[in-house]
């Protein structure tokens, strides 16, 4: 994909002097009293807004935070604490405007922090008049916010539409170059790992990649309803019967590729979903009426590690058991080992994938860990999301 890139325009010299507008997502988790639990959006926009500084830009950075009402101000959805904390990263004051949309007094090598972009009327709406104002701010315009790129807002879309430049900061690129890597030009084999609890949150993800992956693996309920599928019983398990059509669908569309959708051969069963419910290793054709999957078994977590690590390229969606449970956490924890070792381009993405990557340790055997859970499952859907299709078109002179 065609894209101007900030860190291009440094390096040219273009960005000194000039008033740059970036967008991160810096929408962080806050306690009841306000104050961040996890910074991790923060720690990723720093480079952005480091590269801008260092090339000589007036910065001003903004973001949403939380649901607020637009053209209603309240406390809570104040961007304040993340202005302190990126100050803290930065290393020097970050001042925080308000009221911002009538102009920015900024200097070059300054930056400033605009309060939360969702108050302005128009703002969720995309409305030209805010676009354009917007747009108005700035010389540059850097989009570096993956996690509201499938979103056409005002900060993600319409000032990219009229500003005088429109470029994406390093997360963006990285993503875009990573998703590129792993689904337009793959290495092969191509494995895909897409698990969660129902089929129909993943239903056109699982019909987009059969049309282009090796190896499909469905895990925790998705693949309770693939065993269905495949005329196994699974006792009270968390499945979606009404489809089984879809599923079966999905198994077709691979066998006529010569690729496959693994079921599992063995499952780890209780009684209820608990904690401290005893785990029973099971035969896939041994599940009782009252047993509840909870995880893969330990033959089938062999088969899919050695599938994993013989893979050109692994994408990543979800875990494929209750690994919050230890006792239902080997198969999770099987195919995360199998991943940091396999030689493969690997690419995970979506909030429980990042919860088991951080259990297990393994952030730096991962090739690219992506930061937008609603866009990443996007871009799997074969989506184009807009922020990269607004970039891609003034790229090429629109």
């Amino acid at each position: 994909m065609n894209i101007l890139r900030l860190e291009d325009l440094v390096a040219q010299g273009k960005v000194a002097n000039q008033r740059v507008f970036i967008r991160a997502d810096l929408n962080v988790p806050q306690d009841d009293a306000g104050a961040i639990t996890e910074d991790t959006r923060i720690r990723a926009s720093v480079p952005a807004i480091e590269l801008a500084l260092k090339g000589g830009a007036a910065v001003m950075v903004t973001s949403h935070l939380g649901r607020p009402t637009e053209g209603e101000f309240k406390p809570e959805d104040s961007l304040a604490p993340v202005a302190q904390r990126l100050g803290e990263l930065l290393g020097r004051e970050v001042p925080l405007v308000s009221n911002w949309l009538d102009g920015v007094t900024v200097a070059p090598g300054q930056v400033v922090l605009l309060e939360n972009c969702r108050l302005n009327k128009g703002e969720k709406k995309n409305s030209e008049e805010l676009a354009r104002k917007l747009a108005a701010l700035c010389d540059i315009f850097v989009n570096d916010a993956f996690g509201t790129a499938h979103r056409a807002e005002g900060t993600t879309y319409g000032i990219a539409q009229f500003a005088k430049v429109a470029c994406a900061g390093p997360l963006l690129a990285a993503e875009i170059d990573a998703i590129t890597k792993a689904l337009e030009a793959p290495k092969r084999p191509l494995v895909a790992i897409v698990a969660g609890s129902k089929v129909s949150t993943k239903l056109t993800i699982l019909q987009a990649l059969s049309k282009n992956v090796d190896g499909l693996i469905v895990g925790g309920g998705i693949a309770n309803t693939f065993m269905l599928a495949a005329g196994l019983k699974i006792g009270k398990s968390l499945a979606e019967p009404d489809l089984l059509g879809d599923a079966k669908a999905v198994i077709e569309a691979m066998k006529a590729r010569g690729a496959e959708v693994p079921i599992p051969e063995d499952v780890v069963v209780a009684k209820a979903f608990a904690a401290d419910a005893p785990a029973t290793v099971k035969a896939a054709d041994e599940v009782a009426d009252d047993d509840l999957i909870l995880d893969i078994g330990p033959k089938t977590a062999a088969r899919l590690a050695a599938q994993l690590k013989s893979a050109g390229t692994i994408v990543w969606n979800g875990p494929v058991g209750v690994f919050e449970f230890e006792a239902f956490s080997k198969g999770t924890e099987a195919i995360a080992r199998a991943i940091a070792e396999s030689s493969a381009f690997s690419i995970a993405g979506g909030g429980d994938t990042l919860a088991a990557i951080a259990k297990y340790g393994i952030e730096k055997d991962v090739g690219y860990i992506s930061t937008g859970g609603g866009a990443f499952l996007e871009i799997l859907e074969g989506k184009t999301l807009p922020a990269f299709e607004i970039l891609a078109k003034r790229a090429a002179g629109g």
